[in-house]
């Protein structure tokens, strides 16, 4: 069964750090490109950073140097250490598993407001 679940969205103020995490299931995590979307309010949905199943990253420009992508292979879960949170963070967070079909989880709320 294809499965993504996020965790670890929350209410953060500004310059602040929250860690989201997504339990994939396995035939996804070891053959998918994984990463995270977001989609503020009458927004599109945006890439923020991807991962390869060898560790390569990338990252979306507005996220660079303060948003770190990982993952742990054994545990079949993604990450995303977010620091120096901004109020233009604020956003529904999504997991995604990208390949012949694109998969997602549900979505985690992230907020930065003080």
């Amino acid at each position: 069964q294809v499965q993504l679940v996020e965790s670890g969205g929350g209410l953060v103020q500004p310059g602040g750090s929250l860690r989201l995490s997504c339990a994939a299931s396995r035939s996804l995590f070891i053959t998918y490109l994984m990463g995270w979307y977001r989609q503020a309010p009458g927004k599109h949905r945006d890439l923020v950073a991807t991962i390869t199943s060898n560790g390569l990253t990338s990252y979306a420009d507005s996220v660079k140097g303060r948003f770190t992508v990982s993952r742990d292979n054994a545990k079949s879960t993604l990450y995303l250490q977010m620091n120096s949170l901004k109020p233009d963070d604020t956003a529904v967070y999504y997991c995604n598993a990208g390949g012949p079909e694109h998969y997602w989880g549900q979505g985690t709320q992230v907020t930065v407001s003080s």
